[in-house]
């Protein structure tokens, strides 16, 4: 379905330097929105996804932010507002993990829960608070960016899976508590083939990995970093103006053949 204009709006998308944040980016510019590029880390990689987006007409800008710390969520905040003079669209794709096999409990502190819920649930939590009253006068939407993980119980980590469930949760409460001026949805990717598994385990491993997946799930297919957006910018658009305290899995059916697996 070809989706609509969304000229005049403006959007924030969290971690949006690389990855799903990066395409969603795009795709909101491209259907005309302008955007705020949040990133901790790469500023080389905002800076060069602002640039393309700039490069195709549309207008944008880089904010350095760390979600898991509230001053600098109300900064993001307040950059994008003091720029464009509204904020319509936040979408919440930052987000972070430690790779720890779920049987080794030994393996995880409770530091480590809470440098994961600090980035993957109190972070968007602190930046719909920041952009509440912004979005409300406009009708806007939030879109956090979940994890398959959240509902099966698998991912990365044991915390990082619970803070994806978290997330969820909190999708459920914020649709009930900013209704009826501001929708709250959430996406549920599967396994996404972006630079992220690039950088971390190598062309070679991450091939392989990505077919191992392909080859496990219902449609034999593993999801772009394009496909997520696309159903983030559905959620984010005028066109699910009736849909709010929803979580779209967005999987390639993985869910389907790990639930199976459970009940056996």
């Amino acid at each position: 379905m070809e989706q609509g204009d969304l000229r005049g709006r403006v959007a924030i998308v969290t971690g949006s330097a690389t990855g799903i944040g990066a395409a969603t980016v795009k795709l909101l510019a491209k259907r005309g929105a302008s955007v705020v590029i949040n990133y901790s880390k790469s500023e080389k990689d905002a800076q060069e996804t602002a640039a393309a987006v700039q490069s195709s007409g549309s207008r944008a800008m880089a904010v350095h932010a760390n979600v898991a710390i509230d001053e600098d969520c109300r900064k993001l905040a307040g950059a994008a507002f003091e720029a464009f003079g509204r904020i319509d669209m936040l979408v919440n794709s930052a987000g972070t993990t430690k790779f720890v096999a779920h049987s080794d409990l030994d393996a995880l502190s409770s530091e480590d829960f809470t440098n994961i819920y600090a980035v993957n649930v109190v972070g968007p939590f602190q930046m719909v608070r920041a952009c509440r009253e912004a979005l409300k006068s406009g009708g806007g939407t939030v879109v956090n960016v979940s994890s398959i993980a959240a509902v099966a119980g698998i991912g990365s980590s044991i915390a990082y899976a619970a803070s994806k469930g978290a997330l969820n949760t909190m999708t459920l409460s914020l649709a009930r508590a900013l209704a009826p001026e501001i929708r709250v949805n959430a996406v549920c990717p599967g396994y996404v083939a972006t630079e992220w598994f690039t950088r971390r385990f190598g062309d070679v491993a991450s091939e392989r990995l990505a077919s191992a997946t392909a080859e496990s799930n219902p449609l034999k297919s593993v999801a772009s970093a394009e496909d997520i957006a696309n159903a983030v910018v559905f959620l984010a658009g005028p066109e699910s103006g009736q849909i709010t305290g929803e979580t779209l899995l967005i999987d390639s059916g993985m869910h389907l053949a790990v639930m199976a697996g459970a009940r056996r």
